[in-house]
This record gives C-alpha cells, sequence and structure tokens, in this order.
C-alpha cells in the first residue's frame, strides 16, 4: 500500500509539473482540482482509440489528463472476454496511477422497434455493467441513436426510458452509474431526452451532456441547459475547445455556475499529427476557461 501511495504521490507532482505548475505536496494538488469542481478526461474516440493500456494511462499521465473513458474494441482491450485475473490487473493499473477510469463507453442502445435487440442491448449493457465493477470504474455511457419513424415517438420514448430503468436497477445494484449520451437523429434534441427523463425513475441514470449543434437550436443553450441540469450525472462530453462554433465558454460558465463537480471530457474529432501537444493545448484551454 505504501508504494501504491508513493507512486501516486510522485505521479500527481509530475502530473503538475508537466501541466506548468510547481512542484506541491497531493493535499495542495488535490486543493487546486477542486477549485473548480470540474476536471478533464479523455474518451478513448479517436485519440485514444489505437493505445494500449499502459500507453494510454502514460500518456493520460503526462498531459494532465485525469481520467479516461474507455471505449469498445480499442487497442486497449478492456472487454468483457477478460478473465478475473485481467480484470483485477486493469483495476491496478488505475491504481497505481494519479488517471482514474471513469467508465466505459459503449454502443448500447434501446430505441429499436425490434424487441429481440432491444433486450440484447439491455442483456449486454449488464455484462459490461459489471465489468465496470470488476476494473474499479464508475459507470457506463449508453445512448439512445433515434426515433424509428414508424413507430410513434411517444412509444419510442417509453420504451428508451423503461430500459434505462431496468439497466439503472442492476447498476444500482453493483454500485454503477449509467450515463445516457444526448445522441441519435431527435433524441439528440433536449426536448425528447427531457421527455425520456420524466419516465426514467431510477437514480443511477444520469444525462451526459453531449454538446451538439442541435444545443443551440431556439430557445437557445442555456434555456436547454437548465431544461435538464437536474438529470446531469458525472460525465459530460465536449469535443476540441478552441474549433468550431459550438460556444464553449458559455457552457463551461454554465456548469461553473451549477458548481458541477463532474468529468469533462473530451471525445476529439480530428486527428492531429503530434497528440501528446493536442492534448496538453485542450488542458491549457480549459484550465483557461473554467478561471
Amino acid at each position: 500500500m505504501e508504494h501504491h501511495q508513493s507512486r501516486r504521490r510522485f505521479l500527481q507532482n509530475s502530473l503538475l509539473a508537466g501541466a506548468g505548475l510547481s512542484l506541491i505536496d497531493p493535499l495542495s494538488a488535490r486543493a487546486i482540482m477542486k477549485k473548480s469542481g470540474m476536471k478533464l478526461g479523455l474518451v478513448t474516440y479517436l485519440w485514444g482509440r489505437d493505445w494500449d493500456l499502459p500507453t494510454l494511462i502514460a500518456n493520460c499521465e503526462k498531459t494532465g489528463f485525469l481520467g479516461v473513458e474507455l471505449r469498445t474494441q480499442h487497442a486497449h482491450g478492456v472487454e468483457t472476454s477478460l478473465s478475473a485475473k485481467q480484470r483485477s490487473d486493469v483495476k491496478q493499473r488505475f491504481a497505481d496511477s494519479p488517471v482514474s477510469c471513469v467508465g466505459y463507453g459503449s454502443n448500447f442502445e434501446y430505441h429499436q422497434a425490434d424487441q429481440a435487440n432491444v433486450r440484447k442491448n439491455i442483456e449486454g449493457t449488464k455484462e459490461y455493467l459489471k465489468l465496470c465493477s470488476d476494473i474499479g470504474a464508475s459507470g457506463i455511457k449508453v445512448k439512445p441513436n433515434g426515433l424509428p419513424e414508424d413507430v410513434p415517438e411517444e412509444k419510442t420514448i417509453a420504451q428508451i426510458a423503461a430500459s434505462l430503468n431496468e439497466v439503472g436497477r442492476y447498476a444500482s445494484d453493483l454500485g454503477q452509474v449509467v450515463r445516457v449520451e444526448v445522441h441519435g437523429k431527435l433524441t439528440q434534441q433536449l426536448p425528447n431526452m427531457k421527455a425520456i427523463f420524466e419516465q426514467v425513475s431510477e437514480k443511477s441514470v444520469k444525462i451526459c451532456w453531449n454538446s451538439n449543434d442541435q444545443d443551440l437550436l431556439p430557445p437557445g443553450l442555456e434555456d436547454h441547459f437548465n431544461s435538464v441540469k437536474k438529470w446531469f450525472g458525472d460525465t459530460v462530453h465536449i469535443r476540441e475547445l478552441n474549433m468550431g462554433e459550438y460556444p464553449y465558454q458559455q457552457l463551461m460558465d454554465l456548469f461553473v455556475e451549477i458548481e458541477y463537480k463532474g468529468w469533462i471530457l473530451l471525445e476529439a474529432r480530428t486527428n492531429p499529427e503530434d497528440r501528446i501537444a493536442a492534448m496538453k493545448e485542450q488542458l491549457s484551454v480549459f484550465n483557461t476557461m473554467i478561471d
């Protein structure tokens, strides 16, 4: 245990030094991170897709990213096929690092008209929730992915909510969170996400804000934000903060105003030659925005 604590203390100080901060004791380091309550992490969507797990953790350490949301079918290979020993090893790798395994980014969805597919997605979610529990993560990301044209919208919305309630009950038993990404044709519109969550009764099921262009539709970002903020969980997805037209400064201001304490997870969509330099740049922009 003393070895693990010493390594964590060393890596925390190294992380701060890499971010341009002086070496200070861990208590001061945690105080800096708690100033706003928000922490920057990485979704392995593009920038981490071809890094094995040791490389992924090492690159997050050296760039100041404190957490990671693992994605399925990526080079890190954290899947339900892992044995109990392998799951324990993954958990220990994160325990030995200042980088947290925030959770798992799955593609499970519950909007389809084919009920056999919906059941398959529900059961798959449960299997990966068990994996999250075993590796020391805190939850799984799922999504609605649309509203089928040949099914009444209210029926699909009720089906999605019922599915979320089922996986939410399972998640609660494991101490996990189900993070519902604002995603999919029509379901990425905040009024439809609100309609889903008005039927979600499980407290372990939360919204993962996804920074979509649809957030800016009338009546605007702030109104949409306020309409669903009571269901926010501990993860938010963003793209590169200094690219495109999305008003990230306004979004960060809104999260600061509600004293948000969760993870801001970078789901990058560009392909820079030097991803390490790009990650450091995003951390700098993030710190400026939340200051």
